[in-house]
């Protein structure tokens, strides 16, 4: 098996494919078929960042060497002092626990820039580190292109320590400034990652930021890249910190709800949370939370890790509900992800290829007839794991569907049942022995494509 859960695309011998005629001679509620509008659909590259399922992101920076989460601006840049800092060794932890990208902390809220800016002497340049010469971001890209992951990383607007911070035009230029060198000097990026965090600067005036002017150069300079944030315009952030998407959870959205980062209100959240099955723009959730209580290293928290029954919880809460699992693993002042932490990577792994260990679904025999799909399986077993996937290419379709399993006396039962489906929908019952299963689509917002499906039992 793949160092991933389970496999991204199943094998075309396990597709449950409800013909779209046959479904639409079905009494469905839904959408009439024939003038039901064009999908919203997900462009190459998102469709690509769906299909890794899991990131880890790298919160590493001046706090770590002041044991603290939110840095004041003041520190001075000779605390940096990594003495064994390694990325590569990031990089293959993250590779081994079946993690498909890392994204960075180029610069945090306290403003030390992890790469020699130009534009301010609060960064690496100015630290003991490799004698002033050192660049983690350099660092950092290379170990990511050796290891196979993609590269993101991620630039605070807020800025504790420089001055111009307040003075909306000159810090607007400053920004992009630091911008234009990440994106100009390290390579193709997977994703650019923004947050809305804002404050006041030393001219007690809050900091206007110029999203616009931020996306635009970000489309000019990186046109592959993701742009994640509340507000997008590519990706959006779940609504909370704690790894959990909504129930149901649409990859589509209204970018009216949600206009920039930072806005708040009931709407907001249940759209970060939800998406919008009549959304315009194509905007799935990415679903950050750290290993740790915090997000950089403490000492104090070597024994606080969440354990591997909470790990996967929130791996059935994100990625099994339609999201992007980014699992926080921060490097200790040496530059090394602490040995506990790698480890519990690997016991979530391995937890996770114990549950997707043997797709029972292969060799089974299915027939459809109108929206209900039948499956036999080769060997009747007590299943508890039903794993579905929507050809999310064409747009997210299903609204609502069922899976009934019939036991060994010839009874039906009820295993589980949701609404929407979209690039994975992860399932959990506790099921008799059955021999058939039975997937019923209930709603459609359009002819439904091919659903895929693979069962387990562990």
């Amino acid at each position: 098996m793949d160092s991933g859960a389970f496999p991204a695309v199943l094998p075309r011998r396990r597709f449950l494919a409800a013909g779209a005629a046959a479904l639409a001679a079905s009494a469905l509620p839904r959408r009439s078929f024939a003038s039901a509008p064009a999908l919203p659909r997900p462009s190459p590259q998102q469709l690509a960042w769906q299909r890794d399922q899991r990131a880890m992101f790298v919160h590493f920076g001046i706090n770590t060497f002041t044991n603290r989460e939110w840095g004041t601006g003041a520190e001075s840049p000779r605390l940096f002092n990594p003495t064994a800092l390694d990325p590569h060794q990031w990089a293959r932890a993250a590779r081994a626990a079946g993690f498909r990208a890392m994204i960075l902390t180029a610069k945090h809220h306290d403003g030390f820039c992890l790469w020699p800016s130009r534009l301010t002497a609060h960064s690496v340049a100015s630290s003991p580190w490799r004698h002033g010469h050192g660049d983690v971001v350099r660092e950092f890209v290379n170990a990511c292109r050796a290891a196979g992951l993609g590269a993101g990383l991620y630039l605070s607007p807020w800025d504790r320590h420089e001055p111009s911070y307040g003075d909306s035009p000159r810090y607007n230029d400053f920004y992009c400034g630091q911008l234009t060198e990440l994106l100009t000097h390290y390579g193709p990026l997977q994703e650019v990652w923004f947050d809305g965090a804002n404050g006041e600067g030393p001219n007690g005036k809050k900091q206007v930021y110029d999203w616009p002017r931020y996306r635009a150069l970000v489309r000019r300079l990186q046109p592959q890249a993701l742009m994640f944030s509340d507000a997008g315009p590519d990706l959006r952030w779940i609504g909370n910190e704690r790894g959990l998407a909504g129930d149901p959870d649409w990859s589509t959205v209204d970018p009216s709800v949600v206009p920039f980062p930072g806005a708040s209100g009931p709407a907001v959240t249940r759209m970060l949370q939800h998406g919008d099955p009549n959304g315009s723009a194509w905007r799935p959730g990415e679903a950050d939370v750290s290993l740790r209580p915090g997000w950089f290293y403490h000492p104090a928290e070597d024994a606080r890790l969440k354990t591997v029954e909470e790990l996967v919880a929130i791996y059935f809460g994100s990625v099994g509900r339609n999201a992007k699992l980014l699992l926080n693993v921060p490097p200790t002042p040496e530059g090394l992800l602490h040995h506990g932490d790698v480890d519990r990577l690997a016991a979530f792994q391995a937890r996770l290829q114990y549950l997707f260990d043997q797709d029972l679904a292969v060799g089974g025999k299915l027939a459809w007839r109108g929206p209900v799909g039948e499956l036999e399986l080769a060997n009747p077993a007590p299943l508890t794991l039903a794993v579905l996937q929507e050809a999310v290419e064409l747009g997210q379709r299903v609204a609502a569907y069922r899976i009934e399993g019939q036991t060994l006396q010839g009874a039906w039962v009820g295993l589980s049942r949701g609404a929407t489906i979209g690039m994975c929908k992860l399932d959990r019952f506790t099921a008799p022995p059955v021999r058939r299963l039975r997937l019923t689509i209930e709603a459609t917002l359009a002819p439904p494509l091919p659903v895929r499906l693979a069962v387990y039992s562990a």
